[in-house]
């Protein structure tokens, strides 16, 4: 299951459009291209960015905008019309399609994109049953559903995660995921802790274990 971002300028067509990759399993987003792009790329992490805005010009700037944001690959829907504009300038996007589409054909066309772009690599990926930890994308996610976490949400799940079974103390986590020269307490392990398994775990998943007295481990889930 992919994660798309529409950038549009005309926002029934875009939720029309949205409302056909979903059908199709993608995950769709939609911002108006003039939100502030580099930020909302940044905050959703998206697999692919479709920019379908009546200039060319206004494709290019989004273009570079989002690689400025995340080398995410992205496809630009473009009017007939404005064909000759695209010539000599075809590196902006890693590929286009005419608008108005059809949505099987672009499906078939983002699909084979997004595997031939795809970035991630076994060695980057840190597996526990359902939940999966791309360290090249800095992403997570558990059962396919993407999670959001913040930085040292991340971090302190990735270290957990990649020595499963061993107990850490409060203060072994607070030196190896927020570093030596941290001041605060041992409480900000516990609160991260918390608001880490509010996010990845619910009835049926269960990563992290508390150790009574001692602090936490990572379960040996496969």
């Amino acid at each position: 299951m992919f994660n798309l971002l529409i950038v549009t300028e005309q926002d029934k067509s875009a939720v029309e459009l949205s409302s056909g990759l979903a059908e199709h399993g993608f995950i769709c987003a939609v911002i108006t291209g003039g939100d502030a792009v580099i930020e909302q790329v940044s905050e959703q992490a998206p697999d692919l960015v479709l920019v379908a805005v009546d200039s060319y010009t206004k494709v290019r700037e989004l273009a570079q905008q989002v690689k400025q944001a995340r080398p995410s690959p992205v496809v630009a829907l473009v009017h007939r019309e404005t064909l000759d504009n695209i010539d000599g300038h075809l590196d902006a996007v890693d590929d286009f399609i005419i608008a108005p589409c059809d949505v099987r054909e672009l499906v078939l066309r983002l699909r084979r994109l997004l595997r031939q772009t795809d970035m991630s690599d076994d060695n980057d990926l840190i597996k526990c049953g359902d939940l999966v930890i791309d360290t090249g994308r800095y992403e997570v996610s558990v059962a396919s559903k993407r999670i959001m976490l913040t930085f040292r949400e991340y971090e302190l799940l990735k270290f957990l995660a990649s020595n499963r079974g061993r107990v850490f103390t409060r203060e072994a986590l607070l030196n190896k995921v927020w570093g030596y020269d941290y001041y605060g307490g041992d409480r900000t392990v516990d609160v991260h802790i918390r608001r880490l398994r509010s996010k990845i775990e619910d009835s049926t998943h269960s990563f992290i274990e508390t150790v009574r007295n001692i602090g936490y481990r990572f379960r040996n889930v496969t």
